[in-house]
């Protein structure tokens, strides 16, 4: 009931005029929801704190960028980029096409790099995600085919699709509506359990006779396909693409990722989704009130959250109102938790 009223609420945005100068905000709401999800496959269900997720961003974005290129410009392209020269069929075709084609590359990349560097763990596992990041900016900085360093232009959206933020809007919601449900449905299943024994203790899992490798591969695989289909359609919103600012921005969306689902509570289904509503909101808070000092109060934000939050909101909520969700609580079990933990 709740969650239909939501959606029917979600659906009617665009149409309150209230809103329509800041349908790009809404937009940009929902990417951020679908990379705290995906972060959390393999951050918070898995336990490997990937930095390196926003390779498949930028792979999905330049893949979109050139299908749309190739499909109906090809050498013309420098002569009318940035001009709406495509009908509404084509802008369409390429558009999906383009994010197909994306995401496939994406899960072939991650199950080609998977396989070797997921057998590395703990920090190990973190720095070297981190340097694939970092390499994969400076790569599309110096290859001419995509741009290089001045960035590639995509094609504009045609009339048809009216305010193309608007337009973006649904892709990106319809994106983290089926995200949101595949998801709730592999967490309960035994792909869940197996990630989730994984995390808890991956040596006792191995000795059970669990296929460690194939599941982390398998995770890291759904997590790139459904970036790379945020990464097409971000990539179209802003018509603009920088190798390191916008496609592989490591130190923005790659941080922001972890951050948010910190934030909200990593390992919970609904704790990226909260985590990542709360960091947009704060974030064009300070940005709009702070400026100048928003990194500054960014910043703040991220050792607060490590400080007082380590469980997340939605962690937080459960542990101090457990019967509100159905979890019994032990009185006497919990004053002798409070009395160690105050070291008395």
């Amino acid at each position: 009931m709740v969650i239909g009223i939501g959606v029917a609420v979600t659906l009617l945005v665009p149409l309150v005029p209230l809103f329509q100068p800041y349908m790009i905000q809404f937009a940009m709401l929902w990417v951020l929801i679908l990379m705290a999800l995906t972060w959390d496959i393999l951050g918070g269900q898995m336990g490997y704190n990937s930095f390196g997720n926003v390779i498949f961003v930028g792979v999905g974005m330049y893949t979109t960028a050139v299908v749309q290129r190739e499909m109906f410009f090809g050498a013309e392209y420098a002569s009318v980029a940035g001009q709406s020269s495509l009908s509404l069929v084509d802008y369409l075709t390429g558009l999906g096409i383009g994010m197909g084609s994306g995401a496939i590359l994406s899960v072939a990349l991650a199950a080609f790099l998977g396989s070797g560097i997921l057998a590395l763990r703990g920090h190990y596992f973190a720095i070297c995600t981190l340097g694939l990041g970092v390499a994969a900016g400076e790569l599309a900085s110096g290859w001419d085919y995509i741009g290089a360093g001045s960035g590639l232009v995509t094609p504009l959206p045609p009339d048809g699709v009216g305010e193309s933020s608007t337009f973006f809007y649904y892709v990106f919601f319809v994106l983290v509506v089926i995200t949101f449900m595949l998801l709730r449905w592999l967490y309960s299943c035994r792909f869940g359990l197996a990630i989730n024994a994984i995390r808890d203790d991956e040596d006792k899992a191995e000795a059970m006779g669990l296929h460690t490798t194939r599941y982390k591969v398998v995770a890291w695989c759904v997590a790139a396909f459904f970036l790379a289909l945020t990464g097409g359609a971000f990539g179209n919103l802003m018509v603009f693409i920088d190798p390191t600012e916008t496609a592989f921005a490591g130190a923005t969306f790659g941080v922001w990722m972890v951050l948010m689902a910190v934030l909200g509570g990593k390992g919970r289904l609904w704790g990226p989704v909260i985590g990542a509503t709360v960091f947009h909101v704060l974030q064009e808070t300070f940005w709009t009130y702070l400026f100048g000092w928003q990194r500054v109060a960014l910043g703040l934000l991220i050792v607060a959250v490590v400080v007082f939050f380590p469980l997340g909101i939605v962690g937080w909520v459960r542990e101090r109102f457990a019967h509100r969700f159905g979890e019994a609580v032990d009185p006497a079990a919990r004053t002798e938790q409070v009395t160690l933990g105050d070291g008395t």
